[in-house]
């Protein structure tokens, strides 16, 4: 993912495009940063796993200074935040819809035959070791919630809104 960065960086000198080169540097700096620290607490560096945290950190914050900067009237600033975000967001792996999230939780819910609310974190550490950066784990972990909340063993909800619900 590295040398996917740093490509992109060399590309967009080459094309003069002066936003993404900024974006670019920014990234690069963040995951140096961060091999840095990783050093200094005695790690090899960072994984890509680690590569992709940073991604996701940097798109949240972008999304939050956008939001803040809409609600103050800045809105060239919110869509410069944006389009960091966008630059960001391509170096991340493609994202899962809904329904792919809900169909992957209904089945790591069976797979660690998770029966109650306190199943909560297994589910979740499961899914992200199966899943990093491809889904938004927030929405997961209240899919996963509602699941075991709703049926309390993991089944399907579809088992729930049968003749349980007349």
């Amino acid at each position: 993912m590295r040398d996917r960065i740093s490509a992109a960086l060399k590309a967009a000198q080459d094309d003069g495009n002066k936003r993404r080169c900024a974006t670019l540097r920014l990234v690069q700096t963040a995951v140096k940063d961060r091999e840095a620290a990783a050093r200094e607490n005695g790690k090899d560096g960072v994984s890509e796993h680690d590569v992709i945290e940073i991604l996701q950190k940097m798109i949240h914050q972008r999304e939050s200074s956008a939001v803040e900067f809409e609600s103050g009237g800045q809105l060239d600033l919110a869509e410069q935040e944006r389009v960091e975000q966008e630059i960001i967001r391509e170096f991340l792996p493609a994202q899962l819809s809904d329904e792919e999230v809900r169909a992957i939780c209904e089945e790591t819910v069976k797979d660690i035959d998770a029966h109650g609310l306190r199943d909560i974190g297994r589910c979740m550490s499961e899914l992200k070791t199966r899943y990093p950066g491809k889904m938004d784990f927030v929405q997961a972990s209240c899919v996963v919630k509602d699941m075991l909340r709703t049926n309390g063993n993991g089944a399907a909800t579809a088992e729930a809104s049968g003749t349980e619900a007349e």
